[in-house]
């Protein structure tokens, strides 16, 4: 169930039991997955390496810039979580209403063609979140270079 008590079907079928119309559908999905839910996942690995990097090459003066590099991974983590939340339901029954999509400002590539589900929308209160994180980590690392 998600969180508002109700099933969420597409073309008619529960999620788990959902399959692609056609080949054209499937890497639309893979695409939005690969572009918008696979972004945060890469950073936050990236962000592990580099803690990693800093823990293993550099003396103990440096340990705390490490393991704030891997608390900001694993945040990272939490967020791609909930980004990919948010993304999962784009082909939804419900997001089919093409009348709620006449506000949606259309890419160049995007005219006349066929619309794989809702148009993409910023996750702001994520974007928000991990804006906020990133600037208090480099706050901390200002602090901690600073205190070397």
């Amino acid at each position: 169930m998600s969180e508002s008590g109700q099933h969420r079907f597409y073309r008619g079928h529960r999620s788990k039991s959902f399959y692609p119309q056609d080949v054209n559908e499937l890497v639309e999905l893979r695409a939005r997955s690969r572009t918008f839910d696979g972004a945060y996942g890469r950073s936050a690995i990236a962000n592990l390496g580099y803690a990693l990097t800093i823990l293993r090459l550099f003396d103990r003066r440096f340990f705390k810039i490490g393991i704030l590099y891997t608390a900001l991974a694993g945040i990272l983590f939490i967020l791609a979580y909930f980004r990919q939340r948010h993304s999962r339901h784009d082909f939804a029954d419900r997001n089919r209403d093409p009348a709620a999509y006449q506000n949606a400002i259309k890419t160049v590539g995007q005219t006349g063609k066929r619309i794989f589900g809702r148009p993409f929308v910023t996750a702001g209160w994520i974007v928000a979140l991990l804006s906020l994180v990133v600037f208090a980590v480099e706050i901390c690392l200002l602090v901690l270079i600073f205190n070397l």
